[in-house]
């Protein structure tokens, strides 16, 4: 079977790039699924988790937002943040989250708002994929 070629790229560093039999992305409108042979597409991505399936094994990223392109059987993610679940330092993140939270709660300002909310779902998409990969890694 065909596999993706996947690229996860940030303004500072390439983030990803290997093969993968399914990716799964976090569309603006929605999660979305790629498959080998999908069609043609270019879509915004909203800040979220990442999934890229490779045989039984899975790898979890939380990128903050970019774009996502499919051409060719290749996935070219330009991501205005991206970590690998193994990259997250999970007390910075829940620091991160505390002060959303607490500037979420003294806002006032429309557009301050708006920024205090966006960390805040960007914190807590970096704790879930960060959760995740612990909790695939402890003893069963």
């Amino acid at each position: 079977m065909p596999r993706l070629r996947l690229d996860i790229v940030t303004a500072e560093r390439l983030v990803y790039s290997d093969e993968a039999d399914m990716v799964t992305a976090p569309g603006s409108l929605g999660e979305l699924g790629i498959l080998p042979r999908h069609a043609p597409l270019l879509t915004t991505l909203r800040p979220g988790e990442l999934r890229v399936k490779q045989g039984t094994d899975e790898v979890s990223l939380a990128i903050g937002g970019g774009f996502l392109e499919v051409r060719d059987n290749r996935v070219l993610v330009l991501a205005d943040t991206a970590e690998r679940a193994e990259e997250i330092d999970v007390e910075r993140a829940r620091a991160a989250e505390e002060r959303a939270q607490r500037l979420l709660a003294e806002m006032g300002e429309t557009q301050d708002l708006a920024q205090a909310a966006a960390a805040l779902q960007r914190s807590r998409v970096r704790l879930k994929v960060a959760r995740r990969r612990r909790a695939e890694e402890a003893p069963r």
